[in-house]
């Protein structure tokens, strides 16, 4: 396996772009990301997109996206694994540069969503969990991790309240970030005080799905010393999936596919979380990040809360968190998330993140989550 680089990232802007299709997204993310590589290097693509046939009723995902990027004729394919959808996709990019098959790779995450009512969007966002135990009960996603948050909070004392540091971090955060959604800064008394949700998840502690785009390129160490391109290396890749069902797995709280997902990736990097500086992860609501953050090594069962309380999550703390944002502030583009984060992360790795910008950082940690865990793709980056 070859050493394997990422020497390109574009996004839009995440937002409600009524006036605008997928591909018309997909084309301004992937065109930022090519620079001035010509597109016809690209060998291959990769879309990641989960809601693309339940809301616009659109298969072929990739052939759809590889025309509307003028890339027609090249192999292009979807992939569909929910909220970890941009996180498998790079796997795949990964794997198909590492094994010497292409030399360069695009990888778009797109999603439309705000063209439809809510019912059909509820459903679409209901087909990341089981069908026959969860979906034909209505029990949502959102749902679904206000159980997990009332758990938490009877297993280990905690309140709300006490999750509120996650969506302030978040909106900080984004408000430094001109492609966010939410660009303005909020406090723990105002998510204290929001109208409930799901109990007790509040309004400010839940994300907001949106339309947006986000791509990477993803190529071989002979091609990015070519194009003299900043090394940012793809040290550790792992996908790993737990059972769809939340209600079959002994523990409900223990994100066992993310755990398994990050003790790999971290594991073939050869890292540790003690040397990562920038985190992103699946963080729909505070609950999510916490549980997220436990999964992957950064605190022991019980104390994901105390990070954020403590203020660890910070740019300026031990365990940066959702610097661009995150689910909460940037927007949750469900299928392309875990390309956004990756966007992210090169921007802290190559100095570029602006007001949210982490220090020296070297070492970054992505992972999205599909649906509550049940799929959970992490990714190693490293500056060279």
């Amino acid at each position: 396996m070859q050493p394997v680089y990422i020497i390109g990232t574009g996004q839009t802007a995440v937002a409600e772009h009524w006036e605008r299709t997928a591909g018309d997204l997909a084309r301004e993310a992937f065109m930022a990301a090519l620079g001035n590589i010509a597109p016809e290097r690209v060998q291959a693509l990769y879309v990641a997109n989960a809601l693309g046939s339940a809301l616009q009723v659109q298969g072929q995902m990739g052939a759809a996206i590889a025309t509307a990027l003028g890339l027609q004729g090249i192999e292009a394919s979807t992939i569909d694994a929910a909220g970890a959808s941009g996180g498998v996709a790079l796997r795949h990019a990964y794997l198909a540069v590492a094994s010497g098959a292409y030399d360069l790779v695009a990888v778009v995450g797109v999603e439309k969503v705000t063209d439809v009512l809510d019912a059909r969007l509820e459903a679409g966002l209901a087909l990341a969990g089981d069908a026959d135990w969860e979906g034909v009960h209505g029990a949502t996603l959102t749902a679904q991790w206000a159980m997990l948050m009332r758990r938490y909070m009877h297993q280990y004392g905690y309140d709300a309240v006490d999750f509120a540091p996650f969506p302030v971090n978040a909106h900080a955060n984004g408000a430094a970030n001109p492609k966010a959604l939410y660009r303005f800064a909020t406090s723990v008394e105002k998510v204290r005080a929001a109208g409930m949700v799901a109990d007790p998840l509040s309004l400010l502690d839940s994300s907001t799905v949106a339309d947006g785009a986000a791509a990477v390129l993803v190529a071989s160490a002979g091609l990015a010393r070519e194009l003299n391109a900043p090394l940012i290396r793809i040290a550790g890749s792992a996908v790993a999936t737990d059972t769809l069902a939340l209600h079959q797995r002994p523990d409900p709280p223990w994100l066992g596919a993310a755990a398994r997902s990050a003790a790999n990736a971290l594991s073939s990097a050869g890292v540790g979380t003690g040397d990562v500086q920038a985190i992103e992860l699946t963080d729909p609501h505070g609950i999510a990040a916490t549980l997220g953050l436990e999964a992957c090594g950064f605190a022991e069962r019980g104390a994901g809360v105390q990070l954020a309380r403590e203020g660890a999550i910070g740019v300026g703390g031990t365990a940066p968190l959702a610097t661009g944002g995150g689910c909460k502030a940037r927007g949750d583009t469900v299928g392309a998330n875990g390309v956004f984060q990756i966007v992210e992360l090169v921007r802290q790795l190559r100095g570029e993140a602006g007001k949210a910008q982490v220090a020296n950082a070297r070492v970054a940690l992505a992972q999205c989550l599909g649906g509550i865990g049940a799929t959970a793709a992490t990714h190693i980056l490293v500056a060279e």
